[in-house]
Parts: C-alpha cells; sequence; structure tokens
C-alpha cells in the first residue's frame, strides 16, 4: 500500500454571524502571527539566538491572559498555534533558501484563512462541523476520502468562502508497465504534441478575456479610493481572474487526464518554466500554464499508477532527426525541416515528441547515463516518478 494527499475543495456558504466569526478569528490569527515575527527579530537582535516555537507557544499563553489581549481568548487555540507553526516553517524555507524572508501581514492585503489541524469534519451532502463554531453549510459534490490530517477555511478575492480538507489515502500498489509509451512536446503554438502526432492548441483563456478585464481595469482605476464603487470595481476584477482560472483548471484536468488514461509512461521535457515566464513571451506563457500542467501530470499520474520520465532540457530534441539520429541548425520559425543525410521530412513537434519518448525509454531502462562523477554517481540521472 501506498500513502497518497489529496485535496478536497468545497464552497462554503456560512451565515452573516458565521462569516463575522472568521473574519474575527483571521485577525487574531494574523496578530499572532506579527506578534510572533516580532518577537523572533527582536530576540535575535538583543541574544543572536533564535527563539523556538515552543518558546513562542509559552508566550501565546501569557499573551492570552493579558486584560488588553481577550479577543484572542475569543478565538479557537488552534488557528493560533498553527500560525506559531507556520512562522516557523517560513523561517526553515528561508534558511535552507527555498523562500525569502518571512514579512509581516496586513490585512488589506492577506486574504482571510484559518487552518484547523483537527476538529472539523464533514457530516452530510450540505453541512461541515467547525470547531467552536458549530454547524455550517456546504456544497460537498464529491465525498471525502482518506484520513482528514487538517482543514483550511480561507476567503478568495471575490469574497466567496471555501474550505479545504487535506486528506491521506492508502491506495494499492501498482506496478508500471511500459506497455504504453508516449513523448509529450509542450510548446505556444500547439500546447501538446504526443509523439503519436497528435497535436492540441492552446485555448489561451487570458488572452481572449483581455478587453473584459481591461475594462474592468479601467473602471476600477477610475474609482475614487477607500469607496463602495472601487470596492465593487475592484471584485469585479477579481471575478474574472477567478472565471479565467477557473476555466483554465478545469480544461488541464480534463486534458491531462485523457493523457494518462491512455498511455502508461509519459515521457515529457524538462523545461526551465521559470525562465520562460521572463521572456518576451512572458505573458502566453503565463497563459500556458505550464507549470501547473506538470504539476497536475505528476498528480494524476501518481495516482493512476503511471510514471513518468523528466528528458533533460539540453537534449536536442528538436533538431535531431529520429531516423537517422543527425543532428541540424534549424531556428524558431523552422517548423517543418527535412534532414540532409535521410532526406526525411519532419515535423518539428512531432519529430521533437518522437525524440523525447526515444529518450524517455532509453533513461527508463538504463536508470542513469553513461556519463559518471568522481562520486561514480550518473550526471544527469532519469527522473523517474
Amino acid at each position: 500500500m501506498r500513502t497518497l494527499t489529496r485535496c478536497y475543495k468545497y464552497r462554503l456558504q456560512p451565515t452573516p454571524a458565521q462569516v463575522e466569526t472568521l473574519v474575527q478569528w483571521a485577525g487574531s490569527r494574523r496578530f499572532v502571527w506579527n506578534w510572533a515575527l516580532h518577537c523572533k527579530q527582536s530576540h535575535y537582535q538583543a541574544t543572536g539566538q533564535r527563539l523556538s516555537y515552543q518558546r513562542l507557544a509559552a508566550m501565546l499563553v501569557d499573551l492570552k491572559r493579558q486584560p488588553k489581549m481577550a479577543f484572542l481568548r475569543d478565538c479557537h487555540s488552534q488557528p493560533l498555534q498553527q500560525a506559531l507553526m507556520d512562522l516557523e516553517t517560513a523561517f526553515s524555507n528561508f534558511f535552507a533558501k527555498r523562500a525569502k524572508y518571512p514579512r509581516f501581514k496586513a490585512r488589506k492585503i492577506t486574504p482571510h484563512s484559518l487552518r484547523f489541524p483537527q476538529g472539523a469534519t464533514v457530516i452530510d451532502e450540505c453541512t461541515i462541523s467547525v470547531p467552536k463554531i458549530g454547524l455550517m453549510r456546504a456544497i460537498i459534490h464529491r465525498p471525502v476520502m482518506g484520513v482528514t490530517k487538517s482543514t483550511t477555511i480561507k476567503q478568495d478575492a471575490t469574497g466567496a468562502w471555501w474550505v479545504v480538507f487535506v486528506c491521506h489515502i492508502d491506495r494499492p500498489d501498482v506496478q508500471p508497465t511500459a506497455d504504453r509509451p508516449v513523448g509529450i512536446d509542450v510548446g505556444l503554438e500547439s500546447f501538446t504534441t504526443l509523439s503519436t502526432g497528435e497535436k492540441t492548441a492552446p485555448p489561451k483563456f487570458y488572452r481572449r478575456s483581455q478587453k473584459n478585464l481591461a475594462r474592468a481595469q479601467r473602471k476600477l482605476s477610475r474609482a475614487q479610493k477607500g469607496s463602495n464603487n472601487r470596492l465593487k470595481a475592484k471584485k469585479r476584477v477579481a471575478r474574472l481572474h477567478k472565471k479565467i482560472s477557473n476555466q483554465r483548471a478545469d480544461w488541464l484536468h480534463k486534458h491531462v487526464l485523457g493523457i494518462v488514461r491512455q498511455f502508461d509512461v509519459v515521457c515529457i521535457e524538462d523545461l526551465n518554466i521559470k525562465g520562460l515566464a521572463k521572456t518576451k513571451l512572458a505573458k502566453s506563457f503565463s497563459d500556458a500554464a505550464l507549470s501547473t500542467f506538470m504539476q497536475i501530470l505528476m498528480d494524476k499520474t501518481e495516482w493512476h499508477g503511471r510514471r513518468v520520465v523528466k528528458v533533460g532540457r539540453f537534449y536536442a530534441s528538436s533538431k535531431t532527426c529520429h531516423h537517422c539520429k543527425t543532428k541540424t541548425t534549424l531556428t524558431l520559425a523552422d517548423r517543418v525541416w527535412t534532414c540532409p543525410t535521410c532526406g526525411m521530412t519532419h515535423d518539428r513537434d512531432v519529430n521533437a515528441a518522437i525524440n523525447i519518448v526515444h529518450e524517455g525509454i532509453r533513461l527508463l531502462a538504463v536508470g542513469t547515463t553513461e556519463s559518471q562523477n568522481a562520486a561514480g554517481d550518473g550526471v544527469n540521472p532519469a527522473k523517474c516518478w
């Protein structure tokens, strides 16, 4: 058996009184985060040592006993303790150079969010139970599977409330096979090109909505700051962005699921997506959401017992003839080219996808490359999941 992590997100329909309580609790959590960050900074400047989570948790108990901090006692203790844990994780990521230095949270910038490590459960198809709040209406469109590890309640930019259950699910071990491999070449002209020759055009949801976004953004910029009309215009812009995000996510999930159900091994190029997002085609790459596509592909292949092989980004997949292995100098404008050695005419993207699947199967069979470093390990070992 293998344990997988899966999230279930549902739309909440809280009453006005429950919304007021959630907003108050989110403010208390934000206050504890800022207080703990200030304590850490002050302690380090005074002693040169880090303030541990255990020390902060004890200080939080004393803080809640102060008369001026009585509002903290109205909030459930779990979200406040979780804020200290999140701050500790943020500092760990900072020292490991995985994230930037933690910053103070502002009320007008940080969305309302609460996390309960335990206690929140699903009652039926339209009700959940939240500690210290009670029953809350929700749209449970699919059942929760596995063991719930944590529950997060948050509000998005449009004002809607959501609940996310993080669950651990035991899945039977599946021995992956390589009977049906496929190579995928991703790009902007064709979102995915399979080694079978099938091409899928990018949906370009953002490009299609640019006029509506520009019109809504102009109304927002013209509205007076602090007015109700500005707040309405801001939510209108947020709803448009949310719609684009939902359209893109729905399309990506369906597209990836079709690939995973059809093939056993998916070979794909390991692109530098962050670097591509900094070029002059940044808007197009962001609209394509290649990073999200890769993440969904990894999740669905793991769930269905498939395997993903990432081919190195420096592998010359486009300019190598898959028939005779001859390399040819090409430009980005060369979409169709003829091999000077064997005379075969290639579609640039299809040829790249075929080379990717060939290289992926080779890496899958070998396990590591022929080249080794001083420690005897492969210089570019195959990334297989």
